[in-house]
């Protein structure tokens, strides 16, 4: 796996008209994609089906979460798209039902998010969560790993933790990824490129740094690069 497969840009962007230009803008730089809540209802679902023809990896960040037999229906349905990341929200029974509506898929994997990057101990706090944000993770990557899921999605400041208690058996997703210098903007948990991969982390999101460039394929390049390096 290269350091431009490990690379997931996110199209977080207002229209798959603007998608489809920053994937044309990219070109061979970008190999894999996420498509989340932005674009999914306007052309997001049709946009995965077209990446995935044209041969590139699509991340699904539909972070699902109700009882498991909807969520189960519901990742059948995913299915047919043609995904190969899968975001559910990493509590029990969600997780039971993502795998089991996943079945004997062998492309589609299922990442349970753990606690989004937005949010830090003082938020957690602010919704009645007492628990230490670092065990909170641990303890949601647990359910993953006991539901048979293939990952989750964790900042880098506990990706080396999750790497330690499970090792391979959890392929860890981080986002909130901001080149040195890049604005923080709604994360709270961030880190660099490389300081993520030296953390533990299997693959780095990075959106609005490099959708936003003047030159996207050199930014996505520049990213991959301090991949590679680190």
């Amino acid at each position: 796996m290269t350091a431009n497969d490990r690379l997931i840009i996110a199209l977080d962007l207002p229209d798959t008209d603007k998608a489809e230009r920053a994937i044309s803008r990219i070109g061979d730089a970008g190999r894999f994609y996420k498509i989340g809540y932005q674009l999914m209802p306007i052309g997001g679902l049709d946009l995965a089906r077209r990446l995935s023809a044209d041969g590139k990896k699509v991340f699904l960040d539909f972070k699902f979460h109700d009882i498991g037999a909807t969520v189960e229906r519901g990742v059948q349905s995913v299915c047919k798209l043609g995904g190969d990341f899968l975001t559910v929200h990493a509590e029990p029974d969600v997780l039971k039902g993502a795998v089991a509506g996943r079945g004997d898929d062998k492309r589609l994997k299922i990442l349970g998010v753990t606690v989004l990057t937005s949010l830090d101990a003082a938020a957690l706090k602010k919704s009645g969560i007492h628990v230490d944000l670092p065990d909170l993770v641990l303890r949601r990557a647990e359910f993953a790993a006991e539901a048979g899921a293939d990952g989750v999605v964790a900042s880098a400041q506990e990706a080396a933790a999750i790497k330690a208690r499970f090792g391979d058996a959890l392929q860890v997703v981080t986002p909130g990824v901001r080149p040195a210098g890049a604005a923080a903007n709604d994360q709270k948990r961030v880190v660099t490129p490389a300081a993520a991969v030296q953390a533990g982390a299997d693959f780095l999101v990075v959106g609005r740094p490099i959708v936003e460039a003047d030159d996207p394929a050199s930014a996505a390049a520049a990213i991959a690069a301090e991949i590679a390096g680190a």
